[in-house]
């Protein structure tokens, strides 16, 4: 079984890199679920590192979003007092 993804290994992908990873670990979690609802699941830890290993890749995907946006957009808006 594979471990729990790193965050610093996470960060270096790129963002198709992380969508594949992000798909991969759905389909995963899916089949856990399955396994688990038929009585066939036997690592039932899994379940926990997938669920927050697909917090991890969503977390940081949203920061590369958020950073892509804003050096695009050039400066960041002032705040409004």
């Amino acid at each position: 079984m594979a471990k729990a993804t790193k965050p610093a290994d996470v960060r270096l992908k790129t963002a198709d890199e992380l969508q594949t990873q992000l798909l991969n670990l759905r389909k995963e979690q899916f089949n856990l679920r399955f396994q688990r609802a038929t009585g066939q699941l036997e690592g039932v830890g899994r379940v926990r590192e997938v669920r927050r290993d697909i917090a991890r890749v969503k977390t940081i995907l949203s920061e590369k979003q958020r950073a892509s946006a804003t050096t695009s957009a050039g400066h960041a808006r002032p705040a409004a007092n």
